[in-house]
């Protein structure tokens, strides 16, 4: 006891410190058990701030349990969102956060916690999210946690007591200059380091007791397995409408929890991983195609087309004698010329899709998907089609005459993917109708030809029933095609008798299919080659 202190304020500034949280022989005790920068803590700040299920999350659990619960919220927060995350040593804690050390150091060594970082470093919403995922996790560790913190804050209550006692005797019998008897002064330092040793023996106690430890690695286990599948259950959904990684990350955090409620729920929903596929195989037949090909070589024919001719014809410009034969034969159309057969050449104006939204279109075929559904995917893989050609899209729902919507993707302008969601969502019911469709697809062509002179577009029409039209505007659409050189593709969804030779759509499409199989995509593989 040789450095006791001797005077009351000595003595009263040692046992504050402890008081206050903050022993004397201890160095500096953190909240934080993760280790963070100011960069990280702004970042934690700011997607807070424009989070209101996070939000809403800490005002619960502080309600329940305390004001360290924001803490453990930051901390699972940043062990999510920094590249290498590093938690800190139990003895730099502050004894009233060892539960948050622990709950986080359990989360970390999860082997799910490894496949859930690595969808989550670097991306504070994808943070967010599986903070928010592992929400019902984390009440039940604090919940495990409750009957130790209250058994620790009785025993600091009872320290605080004694030490409050052994003060108030050492001032009644402190001298005039706050000198206090060495009896006294012995008192208060016996009790100032009896609670500095019961507050480092009861830290195991603030934390969850040995036999929790395996119940908290189990659901912090838990935890992340969920977390991982909620976060990666979102960039699916994300990919599968189209959203890019860079999009989302310029998109503030509101309208990115939105859009994704949005995708989640929407009447298209479900469809998802159809949209998705459909995409992908899209995808791939760009890949394949080749521009200004003929396709696959099946023998030799006569013609003028100098692209095509074989070399043997060839060699006779490089002899004078036979120049005047290759012209003369070249004027005929009888020079010899590789046959070949394959994809027609793409078009060059906007691709319009037209989209039966019948009562019927909600029919459902194998696999449970319906027509509408399938129809839908196709279109959006059409879209994508469009844009990585740089060419106008635009998608018209019909159903009957009085019944249609136009929405427009121009390729020089971004698609909105909000945009996109109304026009795949919107189901207008009702009967079905050609015409108007078809009547208002050559109209928008026939503007592009007379605002830019492009022609050569392409319109699809999927649906699944068959209708008349007047010989009157046959012939319109006859002339309007003649001019504009657009093409025709249909594709009758879940109803082959659409597509029979006598029907109408066959006397109107240049190229038409049945589709019967509405879980298999790549029946429509060929038209990504050819639009």
């Amino acid at each position: 006891m040789a450095n006791t202190p001797r005077t009351l304020d000595e003595l009263a500034s040692r046992a504050g410190n402890w008081l206050d949280g903050l022993p004397t022989t201890s160095p500096e005790r953190h909240t934080a058990a993760v280790v963070a920068d100011r960069f990280d803590r702004f970042t934690w700040r700011d997607t807070y701030d424009q989070s209101a299920g996070l939000r809403d999350l800490a005002d619960e659990l502080i309600q329940r349990y305390d004001d360290t619960a924001t803490d453990l919220l930051t901390d699972v927060f940043l062990a999510a969102y920094k590249v290498g995350p590093r938690v800190r040593e139990r003895t730099e804690m502050d004894p009233s956060r060892l539960v948050n050390h622990q709950v986080v150091t359990a989360l970390m060594e999860s082997p799910e916690f490894a496949e859930l970082h690595r969808e989550t470093a670097g991306d504070p919403y994808a943070a967010a999210m599986a903070v928010l995922a592992q929400a019902a996790a984390l009440r039940g560790m604090l919940d495990r946690s409750r009957d130790a913190r209250e058994r620790a804050e009785q025993a600091k209550k009872a320290q605080r007591a004694a030490m409050d006692e052994a003060l108030q005797q050492a001032a009644d019998g402190a001298d005039e200059d706050g000198t206090v008897s060495r009896s006294d002064a012995d008192a208060v330092q016996r009790a100032t380091e009896a609670a500095e040793a019961a507050a480092r023996e009861a830290a195991p106690a603030q934390a969850l007791g040995a036999a929790a430890v395996p119940g908290i690695r189990a659901v912090a286990r838990n935890a992340a397995a969920q977390a991982v599948e909620a976060v990666r259950g979102e960039a699916t959904l994300m990919r599968a409408w189209g959203v890019g990684a860079g999009e989302l990350e310029r998109m503030p955090f509101e309208q990115r929890a939105r859009l994704a409620e949005r995708l989640r729920t929407g009447r298209l929903a479900q469809w998802a991983e159809l949209i998705g596929r459909f995409r992908q195989m899209a995808s791939g037949e760009r890949a394949r195609k080749v521009e200004n090909t003929a396709g696959e070589l099946i023998g030799v024919t006569l013609g003028d087309d100098l692209s095509r001719v074989i070399p043997s014809e060839l060699a006779s410009l490089g002899l004078p004698e036979l120049r005047a034969v290759f012209a003369a034969r070249y004027a005929a159309g009888e020079l010899m010329l590789y046959d070949s057969q394959g994809e027609q050449t793409t078009g060059q104006g906007a691709v319009i899709a037209c989209v039966d939204t019948s009562h019927s279109m909600y029919e459902a075929g194998p696999g449970g998907i319906t027509r509408e559904a399938w129809a839908k995917a196709c279109a959006l893989a059409l879209l994508d089609q469009a844009r990585q050609a740089g060419r106008d899209f635009v998608g018209i729902l019909f159903s009957a005459a009085d019944k249609l919507q136009i929405f427009r993707f121009p390729a020089d302008q971004p698609a909105d993917i909000t945009r996109t969601l109304d026009f795949a969502e919107t189901f207008l019911g009702g009967g079905t109708s050609y015409q108007r469709p078809l009547t208002a697809a050559s109209e928008l062509l026939r503007d592009e030809f007379n605002d830019a002179t492009r022609t050569r577009g392409d319109i699809v029409i999927l649906t699944d029933d068959d209708c008349g039209v007047t010989e009157q505007w046959t012939r319109d659409w006859n002339d309007a095609k003649h001019l504009l050189d657009f093409r025709l593709f249909g594709i009758a969804v879940g109803t082959p008798r659409v597509a029979a030779s006598d029907s109408v759509l066959h006397a109107l499409c240049d190229n038409l299919r049945s589709i019967n199989d509405l879980t298999d995509v790549h029946a429509a593989a060929d038209l990504f080659r050819v639009i």
